[in-house]
Parts: C-alpha cells; sequence; structure tokens
C-alpha cells in the first residue's frame, strides 16, 4: 500500500478513503484508486479535521 491508510471507518469494506501522510498529505478514493490523488498542506489537513470534529 505504500504508506496509505484506509479510513478507521470503513469496516473492512472498499466505500472509503485513504490518506498518506508524509511531507503534504494525499488523499484518494479506495474505489478508485487509479483516477488520483488530492494532495494538500499537512496545515490544511490538521484544518479539515478540525472542522470535522466540531
Amino acid at each position: 500500500m505504500n504508506g496509505w491508510r484506509k479510513s478507521s471507518y470503513s469496516g473492512g469494506q472498499s466505500d472509503c478513503v485513504e490518506v498518506k501522510l508524509d511531507r503534504s498529505v494525499g488523499i484518494r478514493d479506495t474505489k478508485a484508486r487509479e483516477r488520483g490523488q488530492l494532495t494538500v498542506s499537512r496545515a490544511a489537513w490538521a484544518a479539515a479535521l478540525s472542522a470535522l470534529r466540531g
């Protein structure tokens, strides 16, 4: 998987996202890996998680 981690909410299903933490953060759809990834800064990822958590 080369550093990609599947969402813990997936329950073993393929309907989820995968995240790769590096100097930046890669986000991709497990069902459509061939379609590429969204890459954001670590600061943007932290802000998104903070907003989602409320």
